[in-house]
């Protein structure tokens, strides 16, 4: 039974008897591992579940061990599946290498997984995507657009898109440029509640918020040389950074937002800067970060790493526009 293109020709044939195709198997088992069951990975492959399912019990059988631990609904790696996964990935990595090198081929292939929060999936990357296919047309990407942190190495992401300073890990990071940060408030809010002159008064306003766990609850400002933060309160907290910047758009209250992310509806007034004598000027970077060491980097996550950083511009916004 062949396997569409949208896998490896490693993976050629789910019904492949004996060893014949064991590049194929450790394909076919890390994809099941990263979808989280037969069906997910079977849909991916455009096969049947129990095609799968024989070609996992023959890996199974073939290394003497059990590597996943099946349920109705969905698979859980062993110990020992762990361990072929995380050394399998890294081996399928090396292999579409030595493979790309062997063949001469200089145009990079593959699959490139990308995560990032929605927000920054629309504006960032959306305008990028085609371009990107269109400098390495052998690519296919993956995009997982979710505020939530994801693991990238339990997830099987190639790619993240990371905003803010980066908490000690394991992961590698590409700076991709900084932002500002900006209070800002509709026209129609500041008309009603009135503008704050002094970061005092915003005791008297809504402050929207984000409820990330390792969000830090309140916001910077320089006053009189001194760092003063005063806190978001809990009145509205959200975890969408889009949701974020319409709520602020809709009147319901002042925003803390990134001058990238709001630089749209600062030019056009639709929110407005406050409080800017007493903003700390303070740079958010934005990272594409990735698990590895970076010169072992399969050609595909290097070339679309070097394509952001080549591409993606920030200038701007470190800048707060006059309105």
């Amino acid at each position: 039974m062949s396997l569409p293109q949208r896998t490896s020709s490693r993976a050629a044939s789910v019904e492949a008897p004996g060893d014949a195709n064991r590049s194929g198997e450790l394909e076919i088992f890390v994809l099941v591992a990263e979808q989280g069951s037969l069906s997910a990975a079977a849909r991916r492959l455009g096969v049947s579940p129990s095609a799968v399912s024989k070609v996992m019990a023959r890996l199974e059988a073939r290394l003497d061990v059990q590597l996943l631990q099946r349920s109705t609904r969905r698979v859980q790696l062993t110990a020992e599946g762990v361990q072929y996964y995380e050394r399998g990935k890294r081996v399928l990595a090396d292999l579409d290498e030595l493979e790309t090198a062997v063949a001469g081929q200089t145009e990079p292939r593959g699959l490139v997984r990308i995560t990032a929060s929605t927000s920054t999936g629309q504006k960032l990357l959306g305008p990028l995507v085609s371009r990107l296919l269109a400098v390495h047309p052998g690519l296919r990407l993956d995009l997982n657009f979710t505020d939530q942190v994801v693991d990238l190495l339990e997830a099987g992401v190639d790619i993240a898109i990371r905003w803010g300073r980066l908490p000690s890990s394991d992961v590698v990071a590409r700076l991709l440029g900084r932002t500002r940060q900006v209070i800002v408030a509709s026209p129609a809010y500041l008309a009603e509640r009135g503008v704050p002159r002094h970061p005092a008064e915003l005791s008297g306003h809504v402050r929207l918020g984000w409820n990330y766990p390792r969000e830090v609850p309140h916001w910077p400002f320089a006053v009189d040389g001194r760092r003063v933060e005063i806190e978001i309160g809990q009145v509205i907290r959200v975890n969408d950074g889009e949701v974020m910047r319409k709520l602020a758009l809709h009147g319901a209250g002042v925003a803390r937002l990134s001058v990238y992310h709001a630089w749209d509806d600062l030019l056009a007034g639709r929110l407005v800067p406050v409080l800017e004598d007493y903003n700390t000027g303070e740079l958010e970077p934005i990272h594409a970060v990735y698990v590895g060491r970076p010169d072992r980097l399969p050609p595909r996550t290097r070339a679309v790493l070097d394509f952001l950083q080549a591409n993606v511009d920030l200038g701007y916004a470190e800048q707060t526009p006059a309105t």
